[in-house]
């Protein structure tokens, strides 16, 4: 159920039985020579959709920008800066639990937003002791459950993560993947880019790096480790489907928690 598609009566009706919403997470950044620039809020924003039909939920829209800052010497990527960013997940968060959600599922496409998302993620907790601590211990208790917030990275999932190792070894790398790529190509065939086995060997992982600038020195042409020539449809397809059904059966799990 896309919150979008909802109308107020309808979502006011579904918090009657169930208070879990997933929230997918990306970015909007270079992906190398052959991944499309949206890849990473596109892959968060369809895996969550399709777990939330699994799993009944409904799916709130994607934050599609993220914070990429070491990626901005490449045309066409966009960043917000990390404390915008916890800013942003903190007030959906809080848009949704005054409504009555309380169990987050953050469904992220972009390894570069995993610190922020936990940043906030205390941000928000922290937020809700000191509130609790200020209140007489009758109205704390009140009849509210606390908001539980959890991060789902599409690609950890524990048969997603062996899939992709079985088709891809070595050569998935760490950043425009063979595995995301895939992704892509499977939901947007008609967008699939020709580059090939031309763009070279990729760049060896030497590190970490600190601006864009550092970054685009180390990493020439955006890849990490990857071989993303290799990405196939059909591979981007499999790899959908499983992380959904994990992703479906890790919320339904959270929902099942006190």
């Amino acid at each position: 159920m896309l919150l979008q598609m909802m109308t107020w009566a309808e979502v006011e009706r579904h918090l009657e039985h169930s208070t879990g919403v997933i929230v997918p997470i990306g970015s909007t950044e270079q992906h190398g020579p052959n991944g499309l620039i949206g890849t990473d809020a596109l892959t968060a924003q369809y895996i969550g959709q399709a777990a939330g039909e699994r799993a009944g939920a409904v799916v709130a829209p994607v934050i599609s920008v993220g914070m990429a800052q070491h990626h901005m010497a490449f045309t066409g990527s966009m960043t917000l800066k990390p404390s915008t960013l916890i800013l942003v997940i903190k007030e959906w968060v809080q848009s949704l639990a005054h409504h009555g959600f309380d169990r987050f599922m953050f469904v992220n496409g972009h390894g570069g937003n995993i610190s922020t998302i936990n940043a906030a993620f205390q941000e928000i907790y922290t937020e809700q002791s000191l509130d609790k601590a200020a209140k007489a211990p009758a109205e704390a208790a009140g009849n509210r459950r606390p908001v539980v917030c959890r991060l789902r990275n599409w690609w950890q999932g524990e048969a997603t993560g062996a899939k992709i190792k079985a088709l891809f070894g070595d050569k998935d790398g760490s950043h425009a993947t063979i595995s995301e790529v895939s992704v892509t190509r499977h939901l947007f065939p008609e967008h699939i880019k020709t580059v090939g086995e031309e763009m070279g060997p990729p760049s060896a992982h030497r590190g970490g790096w600190t601006d864009a600038e550092d970054y685009r020195r180390r990493f020439p042409d955006g890849r990490i480790g990857s071989h993303p020539w290799l990405a196939t449809p059909e591979a981007g397809k499999a790899l959908f489907e499983l992380a959904a059904e994990e992703t479906a059966q890790d919320f339904k799990k959270l929902m099942e928690e006190a």
